[in-house]
């Protein structure tokens, strides 16, 4: 006859600790059994009908049993296991940190994985472990270009001063032209490669179908975009764009224009004389990214340019037009937070960053 399991006591607050891990669907399966055997230890189940019902063995009853008598809850936990002694462990970290402050080896640019290991003599796979732990990715890079303009803290803090705390009464706009876009025809689809992963898929061979010149003006405050298409992109065209803005500004304000310092945007001492209303400031030298009409420009390329078909230019000025129809309506300020980057960066090197 199967012996009743010896009656066991535990306080309320424990009590309820174990019905609410008794029930949770999303605690491990193995705190979950304990819990329920300790339950029906508590309401004085025999045994042989606790192991029936959690589908496991007495003798697991009884271990976990003795374990909450000891421990109380802390002892329905793993015990600490030893284990076996590992082959790759914090030197193995400090070697394939150290290889990568070393010259790639002969025929490489630079180290990647297999090298590592290679030069280790160790496990390609460790080897990625490590990285993907410490976050190093070899392939990946960033790059970015440091102004060398005299004048660069004193433009900076002006075009930024006019993001963050504009002038009253007026209006900041970010103007630049993205020019030369391709209306490109080719075939395009979903395709799936040979893992079973299903892309986007587009032929390698095009048609090339003329080019449009767009010119955006970006409402700083507002997020709204303002564009015009033109088949040139001299400074007639610029400043025609430029006539279409202030004739849709409301009179009386001031319009603050931010623009980099391309060739059709200067010598325009004669338009700005005849519009005293309108004020250029230019971003310092090899900083375009300061103006923030940039952002839209990569969001425009990512969501209606790269990958679509084009069978002519007008296809190409259409979906432009549709998108900015879609985007104004939702349209947000961008919010100004670029990190500064100095190039005294590349000499930090890999054990230092991960230290």
């Amino acid at each position: 006859m199967a012996r009743a399991a010896p009656q066991i006591t535990c306080d309320p607050q424990d009590q309820q600790a174990l019905v609410r891990l008794a029930a949770s669907r999303t605690e491990p399966k193995q705190a979950v059994e304990r819990a329920r055997i300790i339950l029906g230890c508590l309401a004085g189940q025999r045994v042989q009908d606790i192991a029936r019902q959690c589908h496991t063995r007495p003798n697991t009853v009884i271990k976990w049993r003795q374990r909450f008598v000891q421990g109380g809850l802390p002892g329905l936990s793993d015990a600490p296991r030893p284990g076996a002694k590992p082959i790759y462990g914090e030197e193995f970290r400090h070697r394939v940190l150290a290889v990568l402050e070393l010259p790639p080896p002969a025929g490489q640019a630079a180290w990647d994985g297999p090298a590592v290991a290679a030069h280790l003599n160790g496990s390609v796979h460790a080897v990625w472990r490590v990285l993907r732990k410490e976050g190093i990715c070899l392939q990946r890079q960033r790059s970015w270009c440091v102004s060398t303009d005299k004048e660069f803290a004193a433009k900076a803090a002006d075009i930024v001063g006019l993001y963050l705390n504009p002038p009253e009464n007026a209006l900041v706009i970010s103007v630049d032209e993205k020019p030369s876009i391709q209306a490109l025809e080719r075939a395009t689809g979903y395709v799936e490669t040979d893992n079973g992963k299903i892309v986007r898929g587009c032929k390698r061979t095009y048609k090339r179908h003329g080019t449009l010149n767009l010119f955006a003006a970006l409402q700083v405050s507002t997020g709204l975009i303002q564009t015009a298409t033109t088949v040139l992109k001299r400074r007639e065209e610029f400043l025609r764009f430029m006539d279409q803005i202030v004739a849709d500004t409301p009179a009386g304000r001031q319009l603050h224009v931010i623009l980099d310092n391309y060739c059709t945007h200067k010598k325009c001492d004669a338009w700005l004389a005849a519009h005293p209303q309108v004020h250029f400031h230019f971003t310092p030298t090899s900083a375009s990214w300061l103006n923030q009409v940039e952002i839209w420009f990569g969001i425009l390329t990512r969501k209606a340019l790269r990958g679509a078909s084009f069978k002519n230019v007008t296809e190409l000025r259409q979906a432009i037009e549709a998108f900015i129809a879609a985007y104004n309506p939702k349209a947000k300020p961008f919010k100004w937070r670029k990190r500064e980057v100095k190039g005294s960066q590349l000499r930090n090197t890999i054990v230092n960053l991960c230290s």
